[in-house]
């Protein structure tokens, strides 16, 4: 009888040991492309988040794939979808939906989710981030690392210059005045500084909107880069360095900026929030975060990534990929999110969480970016977004290093928009 319990138990544990392994080989794998765009310890957060989901998920294994830039993500993610060993998300671009859905390449949300539940969570999100995740009645791209511009201050600069460190310009005649008294003439400090490589469009996107002009229709087939708006944003711009000698005058390098911010060679910085966490944790002086400043109105472009869910993918990597977006931009994990990076909580749930309830008690700042929504606008995106931001980048650059006039320069950029764009009409 023991004999026989004894077989009894072995052949059980043999076939548990045999369950085992399939359920480890059933394990549904997912490889994940990831920017980075502002440095910082970005790669350590999300591989916490990543960890953490799999220990609430030991059935999903999720490769994070760091592929540089936004640019570098698209181009690698989409290079691995050709070449017959894709990825089953990414967070890339939001500006990319165009392109992506063009070259067929991600589903539609619309088209994986089944319940009222999951279908409420597609409208959980801040409208405004939604702008550029959804196009034709459909939602393509899901917010996550998500950000507005947000201007820097060191207030012990606007001490020294005799300006109140808690009255930030907030008109665009303020932030020249405030500018004249910031810069130094032996050239240590400027008044300002707004990056014009990497991503101009980007910070143009905030100048025309403050000056009351869009850069593109909804459609994402028409621009509007020679509306008197945007030229006057541009002369502004130009001017800032070449009239009012408040900000070097050519280019300023996106990637240098926060180090010559946080080393008092600029007393102004224009940039991402999602640098509000290392600034916050690196700089030596006191200083705030605050709206860009108005000339018609308040006005920047949001920025950032969105989760996409690659049309090679099978139900079940459909599956996981949805359990792991969710997870992601969930509150908790969206508010511990923000605190890690800077970057914002993307949906208003996130701000109701006790985490970053207290967090924002204690550093008001957190709250700049969310709170500037209210005055945002979709970034630049359309068909052929490459090929027409290149365009707009190119035209500004040309126009701040004295090459050429807003109005000349922008006229060419729009003639050569219209000719991509035409096809898509």
């Amino acid at each position: 009888m023991i004999t026989k319990i004894k077989k009894t138990l072995s052949k059980a544990a043999i076939a548990a040991c045999f369950g085992l392994a399939a359920t480890a080989q059933a394990a549904t794998e997912l490889t994940m492309y990831y920017p980075v765009a502002v440095g910082g310890p970005l790669t350590q957060v999300v591989d916490g988040i990543v960890s953490d989901f799999m220990k609430e998920n030991p059935d999903i294994k999720v490769s994070a794939i760091y592929a540089g830039n936004y640019n570098d993500a698209r181009i690698k993610a989409l290079a691995a979808l050709n070449s017959g060993q894709p990825a089953q998300l990414s967070v890339m671009f939001s500006i990319d939906i165009y392109e992506l859905i063009e070259q067929d390449a991600i589903v539609a949300f619309d088209d994986i989710v089944s319940t009222p539940e999951e279908k409420e969570w597609l409208d959980s999100f801040y409208p405004t981030l939604m702008q550029n995740g959804r196009t034709a009645g459909k939602t393509w791209g899901i917010p996550f690392q998500r950000s507005t511009i947000v201007m820097y201050y060191n207030k012990d600069a606007f001490r020294a210059a005799g300006l109140d460190p808690d009255q930030p310009p907030a008109t665009w005649d303020e932030f020249v005045a405030a500018g004249r008294k910031l810069t130094k003439g032996d050239g240590s400090q400027w008044g300002m500084m707004i990056p014009s490589t990497g991503y101009p469009y980007w910070m143009f996107g905030a100048l025309t909107m403050q000056n009351d002009q869009v850069l593109m229709n909804d459609a994402g087939d028409k621009t509007y880069f020679d509306a008197p708006g945007t030229v006057a944003a541009l002369e502004f711009w130009k001017d800032l360095g070449a009239t009012h000698k408040v900000m070097p005058e050519g280019t300023i390098e996106w990637g240098t900026l926060r180090q010559n911010f946080l080393e008092g060679r600029t007393a102004i910085m224009w940039h991402s929030t999602g640098n509000l966490t290392v600034v916050k944790n690196k700089a030596k002086f006191d200083f705030g975060v605050a709206m860009l400043p108005a000339s018609k109105r308040r006005g920047t472009p949001t920025g950032g990534g969105n989760f996409y869910i690659f049309k090679k993918t099978t139900p079940e990597e459909r599956v996981a990929a949805m359990k792991l977006i969710k997870y992601m931009t969930s509150p908790e994990t969206s508010a511990k999110w923000s605190i890690k990076t800077g970057y914002m909580g993307v949906s208003p749930a996130a701000y109701e969480t006790q985490a970053l309830q207290e967090y924002v008690k204690g550093f008001p700042y957190a709250a700049v970016a969310r709170d500037q929504l209210e005055f945002a606008t979709a970034e630049l995106s359309t068909f052929q977004t490459g090929r027409v931001r290149k365009l707009l980048d190119d035209a500004i650059q040309s126009v701040l290093t004295g090459a050429k006039t807003p109005e000349a320069a922008l006229q060419e950029a729009q003639s050569a928009a219209d000719r991509l764009l035409k096809a898509y009409r």
